[in-house]
């Protein structure tokens, strides 16, 4: 019976918190302390005259239900709001005035009923993609003297954040003193000035604020700090202080994340540091941190560096569905890892992930990378076909080592007319021009005796303004001796003697 009797007024006390609830919602204001929303449920008597301690629990209950319903339509109305207010200022193009009307009309309300600064920050996330906007509401907020919605520390994190995005690394530096002489040092605001610096290059001075957050009496720094100290270094190459990072941070028993381990695994690929990144990766294999999506392309793009192709498409069988769809630069990597390999289906791998990057991925110097490949791989009429897709795409080869790929593989294939309207439209298009193409032309043409069209060439090279040498003034003494011209002969070689070349070879060739 008394436990009926408890029960009965558990179902008694619930029933009037939820009747007390009902009436004060429609009355009280979101922000209201949840206590005066269920005043009536918690004084609630009992049978007996005393204060009930099931009232008491039930309240409990009631109040982590209550809060978490009004978070939640709080957290809708804030989205709400924000967005009206974001939509509003994109409206304007950049007019200040008209932004700060809209910010004074509409903001000001909105930013006192969140004076924790949820609003303003909010604002800020929603402008991202407009960090000159972002900076004109921050702008507008610290010139606003309302001591009901001061700016807080998140804002001004936020802020610096958005400056060094903008490569205003003063205002950034500008918005951490303004926060520090408030008072309102934290360790997000000393984060954010970190990453600030580390996006500047400026390593050592990201340092430096890693040290003063150290020697803080309010605050200290995180495993965040540390992840952003270790990404810095690892940028630079900075790889003994890198590890020296990690160690301290276990040292002080703070877990690593994924980004302590991503931040690793950066520094190693920066520095070419190939064993040392796969230790990372086995760590993270058989420990409590997993590898995550960005781990795996980390190491993908590692393995591709390395040459090391086989675990590159162990790794790229795991994660092919997000490469294909939108890591267009690591295809180009592994197409690049492809043909500097030995790989005896190089060619066939490297164009079936040629076709999976779209016009958008495109970027020109793959068709120079596709035509070396299939010259180094003597596949002329391949060749051919991506020389011509360049030439449409206005692709510019600017490597002589390109173009004598190129020609040797004509001169393989002994197709001296094929080259000739290559140099032809190459010159035209102005692509790189090397002293080998011109030679591969005199050369087969001296051997199949059409010694008038090779002697046109050294027209073509003067037009270039590219001078004979002692190797021209060769294959045209081998030319005209294997073809009788005797006089033309002893023309080239008196060029020879004046220019100081050595002759003994030609003069033994017509002694006999």
């Amino acid at each position: 019976m008394k436990r009926a009797s408890k029960i009965a007024e558990f179902r008694e006390c619930l029933v009037r918190h939820r009747f007390s609830l009902y009436n004060h919602e429609r009355i009280t204001k979101s922000s209201a302390p949840i206590r005066f929303i269920c005043q009536d449920a918690t004084r609630a008597p009992s049978s007996d005259g005393k204060a009930s301690n099931m009232g008491e629990l039930v309240s409990i209950f009631a109040n982590k239900l209550s809060c978490s319903g009004a978070d939640a339509i709080s957290r809708d109305y804030l989205s709400d709001k924000v967005a009206e207010l974001k939509k509003e200022i994109l409206a304007q193009k950049e007019d200040v005035e008209k932004i700060e009307k809209i910010l004074e009309e509409d903001g000001l309300d909105l930013f006192r009923r969140y004076s924790d600064g949820s609003a303003a920050v909010h604002l800020l996330k929603e402008l991202h993609r407009y960090p000159s906007l972002a900076m004109e509401v921050l702008g507008w907020r610290r010139k606003q003297l309302d001591y009901a919605a001061p700016m807080t520390v998140e804002e001004y994190s936020k802020g610096i954040d958005i400056a060094s995005k903008m490569d205003s690394l003063d205002v950034a530096v500008e918005l951490f003193k303004e926060a520090s002489n408030k008072g309102l040092k934290d360790t997000s605001l000393f984060n954010a000035l970190m990453c600030a610096y580390t996006r500047a290059g400026a390593i050592m001075k990201c340092q430096s604020v890693f040290h003063d957050l150290k020697r803080e009496s309010t605050c200290a720094p995180t495993i965040i700090s540390y992840n952003i100290l270790l990404s810095s270094f690892g940028r630079m190459m900075l790889v003994d202080h890198m590890e020296a990072t990690f160690r301290e941070l276990n040292e002080l028993n703070l877990a690593p994340t994924i980004y302590t381990y991503k931040g690793l695994i950066s520094g190693y690929i920066t520095a070419w540091m190939w064993e040392e990144m796969e230790k990372t990766y086995l760590v993270m294999e058989h420990g409590p941190v997993k590898p995550d999506l960005d781990i795996y392309l980390l190491m993908l793009r590692g393995y591709a560096l390395a040459g090391k192709l086989e675990k590159m498409e162990e790794i790229y069988d795991m994660v092919s569905y997000h490469v294909d769809v939108k890591e267009y630069e690591l295809i180009r990597v592994m197409i690049r890892a492809y043909c500097r390999s030995s790989n005896a289906d190089k060619v066939q791998k490297v164009e079936e992930l040629y076709k999976k990057i779209p016009e958008k991925g495109y970027r020109p110097w793959l068709h120079v990378v596709l035509i070396q490949l299939y010259a180094n791989e003597d596949l002329l009429e391949q060749m051919e076909n991506s020389i011509n897709e360049a030439f449409e795409r206005k692709v510019y080869i600017t490597t002589s080592r390109v173009m004598r790929c190129i020609t040797a593989t004509y001169f393989r294939h002994n197709a001296v007319d094929k080259l000739a309207d290559f140099g032809r439209r190459a010159e035209i298009a102005g692509w790189k021009l090397c002293r080998s193409l011109y030679h591969c032309k005199m050369v087969m043409y001296g051997s199949e005796m059409r010694l008038s069209e090779m002697e046109r060439v050294l027209d073509e090279m003067d037009r270039v303004n590219m001078h004979l040498t002692g190797k021209t003034l060769w294959i045209l003494c081998c030319a005209y001796e294997n073809g009788g011209e005797r006089s033309k002969l002893e023309q080239v070689i008196g060029i020879r003697i004046k220019n100081g070349y050595k002759i003994r070879d030609m003069v033994h060739h017509m002694i006999q």
